[in-house]
């Protein structure tokens, strides 16, 4: 093992860039009352939308579902909650 290097410095740095996230949790309240392309605008820039639905959720998701689905983004409707995320950010669901 004394043959092992391993410099930490150049490890934390590639770290820091490999997890950077653009984006912010944003919450709102799905009703109606904002545009489908405010929704689509807000998670096609990487944010992740918390909306507390009031309503039937698909029929007022219907306006920017399909397109977060086909761009690789998630949706997931828990507990009168919809939760929307860009590509590349997971909801992990297993303990549901």
């Amino acid at each position: 093992m004394s043959d092992f290097d391993l410099d930490l410095r150049t490890v934390e740095e590639h770290i820091d860039e490999e997890f950077e996230l653009d984006g912010e949790i944003v919450l709102g309240v799905l009703d109606g009352t904002t545009p489908s392309s405010e929704w689509l605008e807000a998670v096609s820039t990487g944010n992740v939308l918390v909306l507390c639905v009031e309503g039937e959720v698909n029929e007022l998701a219907s306006g920017f579902a399909r397109d977060v689905k086909e761009s690789g983004g998630n949706l997931i409707h828990f507990r009168g909650f919809l939760v929307v995320t860009p590509p590349g950010i997971d909801v992990n669901t297993d303990r549901l």
